[in-house]
């Protein structure tokens, strides 16, 4: 398998790292994403969970450490080039599903694609991919008439849209019970292999965590394997 995205000896904390009240909250963490991976980050509130995946997904820089995506090491990019490689290359899933509720499903799945110059085919990738999650009767409605469940399975396809490399998901299935939870799981393990998409999803559950292919737990600070299927 090759090697999609590496964490090299990343140390990450806020504050001052000079002054007393600085935090730190990863230290010296190693971690590769192969292609195809499907990959849960398990641990406590205020563990860093959240942190590791803004790093992974560019919409952090390290204190220490590289972050390197396919090669090129992201963190020596300029603002201009990680915004074009986070557009292509990362799909980014939330608890809350934050769909625009002035717009109607297809229009929310399709905005990852206005920055994109040649965006000629999104609409058919677009409806495409709602068919393929069962929301097809549903494109042209509005958040407000969509079950939590629902809107957030539109999120995973606004996510897809760009066809992205690596999906990031943080704590997905929070908003949700666990019926739904449990079919948000297995829709991105469908997407993960079919698509050959890799993820990283940070969660509570162990049950969600354990229907990914590796469970790592982050704990004071570190980075540890518990499950490798």
């Amino acid at each position: 398998m090759n090697v999609l995205l590496k964490l090299e000896n990343i140390s990450k904390g806020y504050g001052d790292a000079r002054s007393a009240n600085y935090q730190p909250v990863l230290n010296n963490i190693s971690l590769e994403i192969e292609e195809g991976d499907a990959i849960a980050i398990m641990g406590p509130s205020g563990s860093g969970k959240t942190t590791l995946l803004n790093l992974a997904g560019s919409l952090d820089i390290p204190d220490e450490g590289k972050i390197i995506y396919k090669g090129t090491d992201i963190t020596n990019l300029s603002k201009d080039e990680v915004a074009r490689f986070r557009s292509k290359e990362i799909g980014f899933i939330f608890q809350m599903h934050h769909l625009l509720p002035q717009c109607t499903l297809i229009e929310n799945v399709l905005l990852p694609t206005l920055p994109v110059k040649d965006n000629r085919d999104a609409r058919k990738r677009a409806e495409n991919l709602i068919e393929r999650v069962g929301l097809w009767e549903h494109q042209h409605k509005k958040p407000q008439l969509l079950s939590g469940g629902e809107c957030q399975r539109a999120a995973v396809v606004r996510a897809m849209i760009n066809n992205p490399g690596l999906l990031l998901a943080d704590e997905p299935t929070g908003a949700l019970d666990h019926e739904n939870a449990v079919h948000l799981i297995e829709l991105l393990m469908e997407i993960n292999r079919t698509d050959k998409v890799s993820i990283l999803m940070v969660t509570h559950s162990e049950e969600l965590a354990l229907k990914m292919n590796k469970v790592f737990r982050l704990k004071d600070g570190e980075l540890n394997l518990i499950s490798n299927s």
